[in-house]
């Protein structure tokens, strides 16, 4: 890792109708709209959504490095996010985040060492540390 602090930007253009188009230097850009719950057409990626994929992706990396620097064994897993967007003081706000990790490891491995080590990641993710909303993991650990 390089020295902190670090710096990401990315630059959104919209139009009065269109989608949004979100651009990072060196990156594919990506078309957004609202999710159907704002109205939107349900056949983009949204805001809300990008947010769920941040944590899921950003606990996955740091479980992938933690269960490295750990020497852990492991074969696959899936992380999966949901948010519940709700009013609070009137503002609208996420007020809490749940992510379930399934994590499948190889016969002869200790899954009590990979369910600490998902807390772990989850502990240290920068994206959920960053959120107001209550955050929690859910573990499954599959040996095969």
């Amino acid at each position: 890792m390089k020295k902190l602090p670090h710096t990401y930007s990315v630059t959104v253009n919209g139009f009065p109708k269109n989608n949004l188009s979100v651009y990072a230097a060196g990156l594919t850009s990506l078309e957004l709209a609202p999710p159907v719950q704002f109205d939107g057409p349900g056949d983009q990626w949204s805001p809300e959504e990008l947010l769920m994929a941040s944590v899921s992706s950003c606990l996955v990396l740091s479980f992938r490095a933690i269960a490295k620097a750990s020497k852990f064994e492991w074969l696959s897993i899936v992380c999966e996010s949901s948010g519940e967007l709700n009013k609070v003081d009137k503002k609208t706000k996420f007020t809490s985040l749940v992510s379930k990790a399934r994590l499948v490891v190889p016969l002869g491995a200790n899954p009590e060492v990979g369910e600490k080590l998902l807390n772990k990641a989850e502990q240290t993710c920068f994206i959920s540390n960053s959120l107001s909303c209550k955050t929690r993991i859910e573990c499954e650990i599959i040996q095969q």
